[in-house]
């Protein structure tokens, strides 16, 4: 039993498309209160939900109460796009988050080898390709720091790879080298490679071959996970597996190992695999902790790395529009074929001209296979869609996965990329409710801070984590602090065919317990900067209590 706590359910109707709260919201005087205080679980599942006396009677001997002191409780969170391995990894690897100049970088990377063995491959992770664009450096300062050694550093968001001369050697990557379809090998004035890869050109270059070790594979993924768990979340929607990352989750999920629950999605780059499931078809029927009925595909690159396809020359690059559909990778038939065969279907897309693309490409599908527009397929971050194509995300059933952590930390460039007109339906959540679209929140991580409370931030004001702009960016786009939660929960369990199990406090549900230190919907109707002071207490899944930053 958890008691003493503010517990927010869930339960009542979703709110209008406006952000209007439903008529059955509990409001007083036009502020959020908590819907019950107390909360029971027998065997992983809610069996009662209201206050202290209403579930005072089904405390036995054998109970263990937890009293909450006035936190509060909300159905457990969900990230719907994540990679999680690659956050686990992350603790391997050198951290250039943050890095502005390449001096930095090599400090970085001296002090964490600081007598490196001749041939030992240096990996580092986190320099951000979209701020670094207009100025991308060359691999000479990396070179001279380590003549000796592969050094490959892998971006923000895995858009780009900077590597030196030996790496670049070492992967067989020179002046005949041709730029892959999809991607671009930077060269110098000499046509030789400078270091940078960009888009599909990164797949040339294997930054960090530990991680394709089965073992070292599954503890990342255990790492990844757990980290998760310590951050309030019970499920990850996890976002492209190949043949052997799947088969890592699967023996997590055998030995009884998962911390938090998988909602598995295959990746299309991985034809073998996938065709394997088109012929099985989808696992329709729940499995609580590993399931596997979506497919993740890219149509478009990043718009940091400017391989977003752009519908008008990118504002800061003119004669460049990025790159998409069969150009960037995207196998029409086999993705067609997956949705014929039941899945649903994750596409990524990122500029305009890639969101109009993959809205088309859907319709046609959908088409051809009339019964998939009941598959709640997804297009994954929706970052700049023209005005005009708002509406077909409506009018095709779709859900938009977006993430308010990009908002903050690619307002300082977007602008630049788009110009004043086209940023009008960049991150344009209010503009996706509005269409009757579906709306999740995430992270993508590792690329971006998967706090939740920065995400949640994000959301409802638009700014980062300094408070900058101070009235938000666009701030006509933000969401209520009841939609922004629910895109992290109720939702979240939707877009999962998965609402008949978890995502909201009732009985029945499984217990997928968050417990914060702070009221999400106080703190944003008096002082919603200190949403970004909220911490995790408890982490509850399938009824099992983890405090917060434990170790387990």
């Amino acid at each position: 039993m958890l008691t003493g706590g503010h517990v927010y359910t869930m339960t009542w109707s979703d709110p209008a498309i406006d952000g209007t709260p439903a008529a059955d919201a509990p409001l007083t005087d036009g502020r959020y209160h908590p819907d019950a205080e107390a909360l029971a679980v027998r065997d992983g599942v809610i069996v009662g939900v209201g206050s202290a006396t209403d579930i005072a009677p089904l405390i036995g001997r054998e109970t263990r109460v937890l009293d909450l002191g006035g936190a509060t409780v909300l159905p457990g969170l969900v990230d719907s796009h994540t990679h999680v391995q690659g956050l686990g990894a992350r603790l391997r690897r050198v951290d250039l988050r943050s890095v502005v100049t390449v001096q930095e970088v090599v400090e970085r990377f001296r002090a964490r080898y600081p007598s490196p063995e001749p041939g030992e491959r240096i990996v580092g992770w986190g320099w951000d390709e979209g701020a670094w664009a207009s100025h991308y450096p060359t691999h000479d300062a990396i070179t001279a720091a380590f003549p000796g050694q592969p050094v490959v550093l892998q971006s923000l968001h895995s858009f780009a790879v900077w590597a030196n001369r030996a790496a670049l050697d070492q992967a067989g990557i020179g002046r005949d080298t041709p730029d892959p379809v999809g991607g671009e090998i930077r060269r110098d004035a000499a046509g030789l490679p400078s270091g940078i890869l960009l888009n599909r050109a990164t797949t040339l270059l294997d930054g960090d071959p530990a991680a394709d070790d089965p073992a070292t594979q599954e503890r990342d993924i255990a790492a990844g996970l757990a980290e998760m768990r310590r951050s309030g979340y019970v499920t990850v929607h996890e976002a492209g597996l190949d043949r052997q990352a799947l088969a890592a989750f699967a023996r997590l999920a055998e030995r009884g190992d998962l911390p938090v629950r998988v909602y598995a999605m295959l990746s299309a780059r991985d034809e073998g695999l996938l065709r394997e499931w088109i012929a099985r078809g989808p696992q329709t029927t729940i499995d609580p902790w590993l399931q596997v009925r979506s497919v993740k595909a890219f149509w478009d690159g990043a718009l940091g790395s400017r391989g977003a396809r752009l519908l008008q020359d990118y504002t800061d690059q003119p004669g460049h529009r990025g790159v998409s559909g069969e150009g960037y990778g995207f196998d029409l038939d086999l993705v067609r074929d997956a949705i014929g065969a039941g899945f649903q279907v994750a596409i990524h897309a990122i500029g305009d001209a890639g969101n109009r693309e993959t809205l088309d490409f859907l319709e046609g599908a959908i088409a051809e296979h009339p019964a998939a527009r009941a598959g709640r397929h997804r297009v994954e971050h929706a970052q700049v869609v023209h005005q005009d194509d708002f509406a077909h995300f409506g009018k095709l059933g779709l859900w938009a996965p977006m993430q308010p952590p990009h908002l903050a930390e690619d307002k300082a460039w977007a602008e630049d990329r788009l110009g004043p007109e086209r940023i009008l339906g960049a991150y344009a959540w209010r503009t996706m409710r509005r269409t009757g679209a579906g709306l999740v929140f995430s992270s993508d991580l590792p690329g971006s801070d998967h706090d939740f409370f920065y995400g949640l931030h994000a959301a409802v004001t638009r700014r980062d984590a300094e408070l900058q702009p101070p009235d938000g960016f666009y701030p006509q786009q933000a969401v209520t602090v009841d939609e922004a939660i629910r895109a992290y929960t109720v939702w979240a369990a939707r877009v999962a065919f998965r609402e008949a199990s978890t995502g909201t406090l009732e009985p029945g549900r499984w217990a997928d317990v968050t417990v914060i230190d702070i009221d999400p919907f106080e703190v944003a109707a008096d002082d919603p900067g200190r949403l970004l002071d909220g911490k995790v207490r408890y982490t509850i899944v399938d009824g099992v209590v983890r405090a917060a930053h434990s170790d387990l």
